[in-house]
């Protein structure tokens, strides 16, 4: 039978909630499942155990915790996102909270995948006190990318670039290394770990051989590398350094993003880094398929024609793509300049004159 649950001050249970946030961090940032925390609470509020969610296969945040206490009985489980209500390569965290005797679920979110919600309705029906509780902003800011692929049944898109101030990719004989510096570079590399996927053309691959591996500062392959995913009908060469990526290769094989991405999606790949040149970021941008936009800038002027973008399908400023500028970080001499796309309907009034 389970225990009935006492109120805890609102004040124990956004503490709580905080320390759960900070706790789902902990977990990878790529791969099918979420970051999620889990703290259990005690009738007065105080924290007796902790748990987060270290990957595809390991025991979820709930588990954790619960595998933390000797008996979870009349214990409040305060949970960063709804627990799910299916089997996997582990069992429904609902029921675990349910078998454990736990009194009262906190979770900020509700699970908006069709495969793991009702979670909150079964615990329910075992008489279980649960309630959405207080951080909902901050545990979707923490989950956007896991949520926007969930709600959009394709994969969150970073489209990025680098660029001069004067918004020059290259030279006008296409020379591009290094628009930016050092620091700048590293992060690309850094970026590049926390996607499950890295994106470019064909046109890209011939004109470079790229390797898009993700590395550290001394050229070592980091522990997470992205699978590369070419798009275009022609196919990669036998001899290219993708050929040898450690994650393997993806070839669409056509450029039609909508199409493409859905299957991206069913192969696992919930983040895709987008920074195949000009032509490919161009068409995602004019898609409306940019969930997120990074432009590195670098102190310098080329002039020509090689802009870092190409036709967006603007032909007034009332057509314009805006952007939410997020943060703005210096990276040696070079800025990093972190975006969301709003909606295309979004523009603002124009002033009266």
């Amino acid at each position: 039978m389970t225990a009935i649950a006492a109120p805890i001050d609102a004040t124990r249970v956004e503490a709580a909630m905080r320390r759960a946030l900070a706790l789902a961090e902990r977990g990878p940032a790529v791969g099918d499942n979420p970051q999620v925390g889990c703290v259990l609470l005690d009738a007065s509020g105080a924290i007796v155990a902790e748990g987060w969610h270290r990957g595809a296969g390991t025991a979820h945040a709930e588990v954790d915790a619960l595998s933390k206490v000797a008996d979870a009985r009349g214990l409040t489980a305060v949970v960063t996102l709804e627990p799910c209500n299916h089997t996997g390569r582990t069992g429904p965290c609902a029921l675990a909270l349910i078998d454990a005797g736990v009194a009262r679920v906190i979770y900020a979110l509700a699970d908006p995948s069709e495969l793991a919600s009702g979670g909150a309705e079964r615990l329910r029906a075992a008489g279980i006190v649960t309630e959405r509780g207080p951080l909902a902003d901050e545990a979707e800011e923490l989950l956007r990318p896991w949520l926007a692929s969930a709600r959009l049944g394709r994969p969150f898109v970073t489209v990025k670039w680098a660029s001069t101030l004067d918004g020059r990719a290259a030279a006008a004989d296409g020379t591009s290394q290094w628009i930016t510096g050092a620091a700048a570079r590293q992060r690309v590399h850094e970026q590049r770990a926390r996607h499950d996927a890295i994106a470019v053309g064909t046109g890209t691959v011939l004109a470079d051989d790229p390797s898009l591996t993700a590395r550290g500062d001394g050229g070592e392959l980091l522990a997470h590398q992205p699978i590369p995913v070419v798009f275009g009908a022609t196919p990669v060469p036998a001899d290219a350094a993708l050929r040898d990526h450690p994650a393997g290769l993806i070839e669409v094989g056509h450029r039609d993003l909508a199409a493409a991405l859905p299957d991206l999606l069913s192969r696992g790949i919930r983040r895709l880094y987008v920074e195949g040149g000009p032509t490919l970021a161009s068409a995602f941008l004019r898609a409306g398929l940019a969930d997120e936009v990074l432009v590195y800038l670098a102190p310098m002027l080329l002039g020509g024609p090689r802009t870092a973008l190409d036709d967006l399908g603007v032909s007034t400023m009332a057509e314009a793509h805006r952007l939410s500028i997020r943060s703005i970080e210096t990276l040696g001499d070079d800025l990093l300049v972190t975006c969301r796309p709003l909606p295309r309907d979004s523009a603002p009034t124009a002033p009266h004159s």
